[in-house]
């Protein structure tokens, strides 16, 4: 048994709360140096009658270091076994959501590392029960604490240290009933003592958050049945992530094999985006490039269940103003050395075993992964529970009473189910339900080049093109940006491939190459943003004066994960489990504005709230 200065008192124990769910959601306040978890998740895993799966959401101010868990896990030879597990997911402490998968992906923690207040607002979730122990949620303004209410689901427990009478007073316009209310709310509790509540609501109307992801509002399916279409990345990965939760899948995809089109090309790059303030393109960019990197692990690793090699990235600057700009916003944010690292010219130079034009950040634990490959190492992790249909067409897209009919161009049906994802890129416009979705293709003509005609360099080279190490004796350079269609290979875009790389490695010359390479079509949305999640219906009644993204009509059961544009490697992982868990009404891995950012029907919204303006 563990000692109570660790675990809750006996008599506020889960273990009964969480018996025989299908799933429970906890929120920490203040996760420390892990004590706390430690000793959930122990009680959990040793609960023969615990929930299916366990949410454990964690707010913490700064990334505890690898060395507090190790202190913390010393204490119990119980939680040896946990830390070690925990220390091999743990992400580099960098702000965000974090989310983390551990004990065959049953335990979820989301770890929310910032402002606490802050983070709070950005939780979209259904909490079953909230621990707020330390002294972190203190700091809170007291009309933070409202926000437990908006996330409480009934009969949400609430155990908290040092409660006085302001903030009792407004958990009690939130909808929390007090064990001993009876006391009418006098401060006899000390800092040392727990206060207990239930979330009853009946005191205020509840109100929406001022970021509310669509989700938020989602039909939890329990016909757990999908059809995805397009077996690319987006696709693969949808089909792990649904299989993993449970869910049964039937893929269609118009060629006879997985990754035949964008994702088709022989090699792709992974790293984060980086900018001074740190916009939303840069917050997703690094939730999506961590969350990979966990899936990959999961998987097996890169250059063992898939090709590729984590040889890390080095993105050089344009020129000597852009590396000044660089420089300073290295200053400014001091990422920490696992995530990225700013390096000058003459240590970007030694990186790269070749000069290079300017300095540049190195990313380490970037690399470059054949992305056909990994397709087929998600599809086949999925076993049984996923069906294939390969060399149909899906051409029509019918609502029946009950879900989604798929029919082929000749009106034979290849499959039907409650919920249908559409991950087949610009192809998706075919259908009615989507064909107004602001996306376009892009060209992009990759050049191979022989190894020894291109510098041996170390890890992949980057910048105004790209270039990765040798792979069977075949290095990757590109990749062009064109308007026009062209399926074939061009001269003019492998001069403009080669020159731009030529740029970046002073002295070197490309000569006389032979045409080769690989063209494709990029996936591009109006904002350069993926669309994920449910389908707006412009065809739908919206009852609301001004309506925010949660209050406009969508397509039942009809999900989107497209737009990915040269980022689909990294999109894929977090688009897949950002979707699975508004389909499973879970707690979501990103921020709500984020989520909403992505929301398929932000567009219509702006084109709604556009038409209202009064005309000039």
């Amino acid at each position: 048994m563990i000692p109570n200065p660790v675990t809750l008192p006996t008599d506020t124990d889960l273990a009964p709360h969480w018996r025989e769910r299908d799933s429970f959601v906890l929120l920490d306040s203040d996760f420390g140096s892990g004590e706390h978890f430690f000793a959930t998740w122990q009680a959990w895993r040793d609960d023969p009658h615990r929930s299916r799966q366990l949410h454990y959401l964690a707010l913490l101010p700064q990334l505890a270091t690898l060395h507090d868990l190790e202190k913390a896990a010393e204490k119990f030879l119980e939680w040896q076994t946990l830390y070690a597990e925990l220390c091999a997911a743990w992400p580099p402490a960098v702000p965000g959501f974090h989310r983390i998968f551990l004990q065959h992906e049953q335990l979820v923690m989301t770890l929310m590392i910032g402002d606490g207040a802050a983070c709070l607002r950005q939780i979209v979730a259904k909490v079953d029960a909230f621990r707020m122990l330390g002294r972190n949620w203190q700091t809170w303004p007291v009309a933070a604490l409202s926000t437990l209410g908006k996330l409480a689901v009934q009969h949400a427990s609430l155990d908290i240290r040092g409660l006085e009478t302001a903030a009792r007073k407004q958990l009690q316009q939130a909808g929390f009933v007090f064990e001993n209310d009876a006391d009418n709310g006098s401060d006899s509790d000390t800092e040392l003592n727990i206060s207990r509540a239930c979330f009853a609501p009946r005191f205020v109307p509840r109100l929406a958050p001022h970021f509310t992801a669509w989700s938020t509002a989602a039909i939890v399916h329990g016909d757990r049945r999908a059809i995805v279409i397009g077996a690319g990345l987006a696709g693969s990965a949808a089909c792990q992530r649904l299989v993993q939760r449970g869910w049964s899948v039937d893929l269609i995809e118009s060629h006879t094999a997985p990754a035949q089109q964008a994702s088709g090309n022989s090699a792709g790059i992974f790293m984060p985006l980086l900018s001074r303030d740190d916009n939303p393109a840069s917050r997703l960019s690094r939730s999506a490039y961590l969350f990979a990197l966990q899936v990959w692990r999961r998987l097996g690793g890169i250059g063992t269940a898939f090709t590729g090699a984590a040889c890390g990235v080095l993105q050089i600057a344009r020129d000597a103003g852009h590396a000044d700009g660089q420089q300073q916003l290295a200053e400014f944010w001091r990422y920490p050395a696992d995530y990225a690292q700013w390096l000058d010219q003459a240590a970007a130079s030694r990186l790269a075993g070749h000069p290079v034009s300017a300095g540049g950040w190195y990313f380490p634990a970037g690399g470059w992964v054949q992305p056909r490959s990994l397709c087929q190492a998600m599809l086949d992790g999925c076993g049984n529970r996923l069906q294939t249909h390969f060399g149909q067409r899906a051409a029509l897209l019918e609502r029946e009473q009950d879900g989604w009919l798929i029919r082929d161009q000749h009106g034979t049906e290849i499959a039907s189910a409650p919920v249908v994802i559409l991950a087949n890129a610009c192809d998706a416009r075919h259908f009615t339900q989507a064909e107004e979705l602001p996306l376009s293709a892009i060209r992009g003509q990759i050049t191979y080049i022989e190894a020894g005609q291109v510098p041996a360099i170390a890890p992949v080279l980057c910048g105004e093109a790209y270039l990765t190490p040798a792979y069977e004796g075949m290095c990757s350079a590109g990749a062009s940006y064109d308007e026009d269609m062209q399926e074939t290979l061009r001269q003019d875009s492998q001069d403009d491939n080669l020159a731009r790389l030529a740029n970046i490695l002073p002295g070197w010359q490309a000569g006389a190459l032979p045409l080769a390479g690989r063209v494709g079509f990029r996936c591009v949305a109006r904002d350069r943003l993926p669309l994920i999640g449910a389908l707006p219906d412009k065809t739908g009644a919206c009852a609301v004066r001004e309506p925010k993204l949660k209050d406009l009509a969508r397509f039942p059961g009809l999900y989107s994960l497209l737009g990915y544009a040269s980022r689909g490697l990294i999109w894929a992982p977090l688009a897949a489990e950002l979707l699975v868990s508004q389909l499973n009404g879970e707690p979501l891995p990103i921020e709500a504005d984020l989520a909403a950012a992505l929301d398929p029907a932000r567009f219509l919204l702006k084109k709604q709230r556009l038409s209202k303006l009064p005309h000039q």
